[in-house]
């Protein structure tokens, strides 16, 4: 398992489609997720010390794993097939050990709402994981769902629109253009 951090969510000029991109913790490589906009937005939110009104709904979450009694020992993107990523949120309850299914984006705003490591398996990062030195990175999964449907190449296109410039990252929060 290799632990990341959210580096950044990015978003296409053009397509208005939202990605995740992970770094490796001490490393350079990087894996990029699509995710939606509820999602992507949850996450910035978190990131840039937002605070809402209303619990929203990985805030919610946050509070019934706690009401519960257990706290989030771990997020661990796990498998990658048919171009879909599959996550666990691990969870300890008074030493019991419990493992739910979850999308990874809905688990990496979970995660960063309980201060919890996120991990990759090293089968997902050595086989899509890119590095900045890279001159033509591994594509990363397309979306799969109805509304999201898509081939590899409308990713590299939408790839080609993001503003480098701009990461966006937790010290440097993203500027609107």
């Amino acid at each position: 398992m290799i632990e990341v951090t959210v580096d950044s969510i990015r978003v296409s000029l053009m397509s208005q489609q939202r990605i995740v991109v992970l770094k490796e913790r001490g490393g350079e490589r990087q894996l990029v997720i699509w995710i939606g906009h509820a999602e992507a937005d949850a996450i910035t939110l978190k990131l840039q010390g937002h605070d809402v009104p209303r619990p929203m709904t990985h805030d919610l979450l946050r509070s019934v794993v706690e009401d519960l009694g257990a706290t989030l020992d771990h997020v661990y993107i796990h498998d990658l097939r048919d171009d879909t990523y599959y996550a666990t949120l691990v969870l300890d309850q008074d030493g019991r050990r419990i493992e739910v299914d979850a999308r990874p984006s809905d688990s990496i705003a979970l995660a960063i709402r309980a201060e919890s490591p996120i991990f990759v398996a090293d089968s997902i990062m050595d086989r899509v994981g890119i590095s900045p030195s890279d001159e033509e990175p591994a594509a990363p999964a397309a979306p799969r769902g109805p509304e999201e449907g898509q081939d590899l190449g409308v990713f590299r296109d939408f790839l080609e629109t993001l503003d480098l410039d701009d990461l966006g990252g937790e010290e440097d929060p993203p500027r609107k253009r």
